[in-house]
């Protein structure tokens, strides 16, 4: 919500999240114009990068995102105010997370059934699945759209550093992490792993459910696995501007 220049760590931070939509948007894992990414960039990460009311994440460039300020109350009250849940969720995330740096709320198919199942367990069944072992918390109390009051609710249960997916019941996923390619490969890989679990569950058949010991070995494993986050959005950028995607702009 302001117009100056951004800086030059602004302006990559700007490119790398404008990327993340247009990949969202491209694996159908947004919701119309429903969803949002924000990003922190100042120290305390109470100032954040968002998508702007309801603009379609295949059309976002860089230059589209607005700053916002999680303890500005009159942040709604303003011109080109983000959607207000939006604001109510991320506002909510970045005000009372510092360490939620980056943020991704998505509707995606398979975590949105994994959060309307009764049981939204995400069992270590194989080597994505055990990614997230021990690492997400679940909402079982939905309140409503995420507006300022129910968003500081969802923030609460992010509280412990470690669990870094909160499955919100009967609505959809929230994703945290360090940068936008930590936050983006993680949720990229969520899904995958809601997938893999709801088409076993498919099958009738019995679950091969690796034991703890295995499944905490892999998440570390994993956790620890060198740039394979940046390395992920590298990628896809380099695909973007081979294409000529104005995402940059």
């Amino acid at each position: 919500m302001r117009t100056n220049r951004p800086n030059s760590a602004e302006r990559q931070a700007r490119i790398d999240l404008a990327a993340a939509f247009r990949w969202t948007a491209r694996l159908g894992m947004h919701e119309a114009v429903a969803n949002h990414f924000s990003l922190a960039i100042d120290g305390t990460g109470t100032r954040f990068l968002i998508n702007p009311n309801q603009m379609h994440f295949s059309r976002i460039r860089a230059s589209d995102l607005i700053v916002v300020d999680a303890s500005d109350a009159t942040t709604l009250d303003r011109p080109n105010a983000p959607d207000p849940t939006a604001w109510g969720l991320h506002g909510g995330l970045h005000g009372h997370c510092g360490h939620a740096r980056c943020v991704m709320h998505v509707h995606s198919t398979y975590a949105t059934v994994l959060a309307s199942l009764a049981d939204s367990h995400l069992p270590p069944i194989d080597q994505n699945c055990a990614t997230f072992y021990g690492r997400y918390a679940i909402d079982n109390d939905y309140g409503g759209l995420a507006f300022t009051a129910e968003g500081q609710r969802c923030a609460a249960l992010l509280d412990d550093p470690q669990k870094q997916v909160l499955i919100m019941g009967n609505h959809g996923v929230v994703v945290i992490g360090d940068t936008v390619a930590d936050t983006f490969n993680r949720m990229y890989y969520f899904e995958r792993a809601a997938k893999t679990y709801i088409h076993a569950l498919q099958t009738g058949q019995p679950l091969r459910v690796m034991c703890h010991d295995i499944a905490a070995k892999t998440a570390r494993e994993l956790a620890d696995y060198p740039e394979q986050a940046t390395r992920h959005l590298d990628e896809l950028k380099a695909i973007l501007d081979a294409e000529g995607s104005n995402y940059g702009q």
